[in-house]
């Protein structure tokens, strides 16, 4: 059969070369086919290709790509609030936050200029762009992809710094809110409660089940998990914290007193962060956050 004979799905294709950055030899031997049929392909689908060659020397953390509670905060940021374009190299991360996103590039070794963005419906935001293939493969080998909102899987995160991953995740797309209720208040005045969620938001429903998995693993929280429907029809899901869950998982994430984080989200936590006594005693109504 001619090569411009043999059928190949276009979507299947992009999958392989583009997330799974599997070699055009490695893919014909996949699929049955011959190396160039499948560069053909790549060229007649508009696909990008990958430069080649030998990999330049990492921009990033000077090429020292190995894992520290400063690099697994970065990659929660980055798997939450980033994105991975489809060329392969570059990388960028958007945020409302100066405060982040210096603080991303402190932990990444990165001499990125931060940047005003346009985002959606007119929003204006910063966002800090860069090019890297070494450490772009390297996300994408610990489970990230290009186009991930949806996509968004299970990651290799080594146990030992998930806690700094998770604060990466709910500083990039989560999270810390709390308020007075007053709900019962006109039975008597005395009856005030002080409220705690924290939240982490994602149109992945895999990528939030394997998160709550492990931190019930790591830490013995549930945590629940809840769907509603955007108005572009996309599904989205929260994981939420609450009550005395919400208490453990913000000591938990800001054990350490120099971490690096989002400031205006620590300052939100540092209240809960000591330990209070109980009261001997409760009159009725709603339990309080100790």
């Amino acid at each position: 059969m001619h090569p411009s004979q043999i059928a190949l799905d276009p979507e299947l294709l992009k999958r392989l070369y583009e997330d799974e950055r599997l070699t055009t030899e490695a893919i014909a031997a996949k699929l049955g086919c011959a190396p160039i049929t499948i560069q053909r392909r790549l060229r007649q689908f508009q696909i990008t290709s990958r430069p080649r060659g030998p990999l330049p020397l990492s921009r990033t953390l000077h090429g020292d790509l190995r894992w520290s509670p400063n690099v697994a905060w970065a990659v929660g940021v980055i798997a939450t609030d980033g994105n991975l374009s489809g060329d392969g190299r570059h990388l960028s991360v958007v945020s409302k936050d100066r405060d982040m996103l210096e603080t991303l590039c402190t932990c990444l070794s990165l001499r990125a200029a931060i940047r005003p963005h346009a985002g959606g419906y007119g929003h204006l935001g910063l966002r800090v762009q860069w090019s890297d293939r070494r450490f772009y493969d390297w996300l994408v080998a610990i489970g990230l992809t290009p186009a991930k909102s949806l996509t968004l899987r299970p990651l290799d995160i080594p146990d030992a710094v998930f806690a700094d991953f998770l604060r990466g995740c709910i500083d990039g797309d989560g999270s810390i809110t709390t308020y007075l209720d007053r709900y019962n208040a006109y039975k008597k005045p005395t009856y005030l409660y002080t409220r705690l969620f924290v939240s982490i938001v994602s149109a992945s429903r895999r990528f939030l089940e394997w998160l709550r998995a492990t931190i019930q693993r790591l830490a013995g929280l549930s945590g629940h998990l809840s769907r509603e429907r955007a108005r572009s029809g996309t599904e989205i899901w929260t994981l939420k914290f609450a009550k005395r869950e919400s208490l453990a998982v913000l000591r938990w994430i800001y054990r350490e007193r120099d971490a690096p984080c989002l400031r205006r989200k620590r300052e939100i936590a540092v209240q809960f962060l000591v330990k209070r006594e109980a009261p001997r005693r409760r009159g009725p109504g709603r339990p309080m956050v100790v």
